[in-house]
């Protein structure tokens, strides 16, 4: 049974279970810079988080925001808290989504937080990563989002899932994940975990020049709804 909130209280632990309006109440309570997200109706709050975190997490914020650039109809998120259901709250390193204009399913509500599914959901996964790979992972693939990328500090590596058949995806020899969710979008493993930007974004350059992302271009355009 969710808790209700004790008179007063403005913190939050991890382990403690509540609805979605008890954690967003005391969430908006919580110091700046504080962090911490409701999965399957648990608290989880956020470690304290090193410079590879952050120079990861920036290369990704980068690559999702040439993509958008040249893709309209489409926008990328930065560590925005999500709700996604009744028991789910998330607060994801990256997101990228199609606009609800253009057919999107996520859209901002009226006390201005994402609500609905984002297509393509990213985290920078350490010491979050068994939450991250595994609890994280079934909320997203339960609640509708399409596609789930995790750069793997502990093991140098990535994970990338389709959330749409539960399954996942290998990276093939050339290190590039070559998204479903969001045709173009070219994302070189590789250069990530080397933190070499250029070949990061020369590589995302290639995908943006395919056939497959001028399509997607022209299917946003076509759903846009006046």
């Amino acid at each position: 049974m969710a808790q209700t909130a004790p008179p007063g209280r403005v913190e939050l632990y991890s382990g403690d279970r509540m609805t979605k309006e008890i954690f967003l109440r005391l969430y908006e309570q919580t110091p700046d810079k504080f962090k911490a997200e409701l999965i399957g109706g648990v608290v989880f709050v956020a470690s304290p988080l090193r410079a590879d975190h952050g120079d990861g997490h920036s290369i990704l914020d980068t690559i999702f925001g040439i993509y958008v650039i040249k893709t309209p109809g489409t926008r990328h998120g930065n560590n925005c808290t999500t709700i996604l259901a009744e028991d789910s709250v998330p607060q994801p390193d990256l997101n990228l989504r199609v606009l609800p204009e253009f057919g999107g399913r996520s859209r901002k509500n009226a006390e201005g937080y994402l609500e609905g599914p984002p297509e393509l959901v990213s985290e920078v996964a350490h010491s979050s990563r068994a939450i991250d790979l595994h609890a994280k992972r079934r909320d997203y693939e339960q609640h509708g989002v399409l596609e789930y990328v995790v750069e793997d500090l502990a093991d140098h590596c990535f994970h990338w899932f389709d959330l749409r058949s539960g399954e996942k995806l290998s990276i093939g020899s050339d290190g590039i994940i070559r998204s479903r969710a969001f045709p173009g979008l070219w994302i070189d493993t590789k250069a990530v975990l080397s933190e070499e930007l250029a070949q990061a974004a020369a590589t995302l350059e290639r995908g943006l020049a395919s056939p497959e992302h001028a399509e997607f271009v022209a299917r946003l355009a076509a759903a846009r709804r006046a």
